[in-house]
């Protein structure tokens, strides 16, 4: 599993924040055991395999060679198997700790992969529609002790984006940095009113991450502990977005997307573990801008499409073991542009409804602050 990371700061520290006003960001004590993390898919995954309409009669013969992609998942139910690689979260799934939304799209349906992405976090009514994000506005309906938020990424995500700082935490390939090296740049940065908010906080951040800092992130199970212990202490982050890349398969799909699902798996699994008993108010939201083509390639993958599934997991859902889809059909002329599977629930909605349930808001406001231009 890959993850974007294109900057440091330090060797085996890196911390950037970015905020509308002041470039700071610090940890504080938080009032509530609530957590959010958003994962996103960058690339467009295939809801079609992921999670399998395996009871569509048309499933079989439109997909070909990859219709049998999911033997030996869990049937979840009539309608869908969940692929083989989901094993842990198909055991949340029996737990009633993951939920799945199928046949949803935002409002884009062009198939840019930077433009639904753009469209995925920022939650506008078209491409680059607004330079803030879903995630950020949502911090505004938060008390000030829910408000931390971090993403592992190399830069704050367009989806973090809004009134409040935001920290970006990037593991590295290169050698952490000694203790000596630490207290001398602490000491040279004590006077300095811009650095030394972002140096505590870069030191903070790395003591969180404890010795996980230094992988490279491309192991799904590293990434999740990561992210789990730099949200479950008591002055951790209370938000977070995940950066996953590699979902883009438009050649050799079988093998490439039972890596993507198991890396992805290994990463949810790591986090409940990590996690521990704050997994029981923790919100996880996984999510990519676009689906797949119903049809097969050439070149045993698929091309981007319009509809795809969405993952929400977490200890305290509002409809955990169900999978809730106004399912189209896949036969040809039930398909988007005769070729994709067709949107019949917009993900905007079904994200807002999540959030709402999450912090016990009320649902119209939430869906007027994350997605003001709907």
């Amino acid at each position: 599993m890959r993850f974007s990371r294109r900057s440091l700061l330090v060797s085996g520290l890196g911390i950037a924040a970015a905020a509308a006003a002041t470039p700071r960001f610090a940890y504080a004590a938080a009032g509530t055991t609530r957590r959010l993390v958003f994962i996103i898919q960058r690339g467009a995954a295939d809801g079609l395999a992921t999670l399998a309409p395996t009871g569509d009669p048309a499933f079989a013969s439109a997909r070909k060679a990859l219709a049998d992609e999911t033997a030996g998942g869990a049937k979840l139910d009539a309608m869908f198997t969940l692929h083989p690689a989901l094993a842990n979260t198909a055991t949340l799934y029996g737990a009633k700790q993951a939920h799945f939304a199928h046949a949803v799209a935002t409002a884009y349906r062009d198939r840019s992969h930077f433009d639904g992405q753009n469209m995925l976090e920022g939650g506008g009514a078209r491409p680059y529609g607004r330079e803030d994000g879903w995630v950020g506005r949502m911090l505004t309906l938060l008390p000030d002790a829910e408000r931390e938020a971090l993403a592992i990424a190399a830069a704050v995500p367009l989806a973090l984006r809004g009134p409040f700082p935001v920290g970006t935490y990037a593991p590295s390939r290169l050698p952490q940095a000694d203790a000596d090296l630490i207290a001398r740049l602490s000491a040279l940065y004590a006077d300095d009113p811009l650095l030394h908010p972002l140096w505590d906080s870069a030191v903070k951040t790395q003591e969180l991450a404890g010795d996980i800092g230094g992988n490279n992130g491309r192991n799904g199970a590293d990434l999740g502990k990561l992210a789990a212990s730099l949200m479950q202490p008591a002055d951790g982050a209370r938000v977070m977005m995940v950066e996953t890349g590699g979902w883009d398969t438009h050649s050799g799909q079988r093998g490439r997307l039972v890596a993507q699902l198991r890396g992805l798996d290994q990463l949810v699994a790591a986090l409940q573990t990590g996690l521990g008993t704050a997994w029981n108010d923790t919100l996880v939201i996984v999510a990519t801008e676009f689906g797949r083509t119903v049809e097969v390639n050439g070149t045993g993958g698929t091309d981007h499409g319009t509809a795809s599934s969405a993952m929400f997991l977490g200890g305290a859902l509002a409809h955990g073991g169900t999978v809730v889809a106004d399912w189209p059909g896949l036969a040809p002329a039930s398909r988007y542009e005769g070729r994709d599977l067709r949107p019949t629930r917009n993900l905007e909605s079904v994200i807002a409804e999540a959030v709402a349930h999450h912090y016990a808001l009320d649902p119209k406001r939430v869906m007027t602050t994350l997605y003001p231009d709907a």
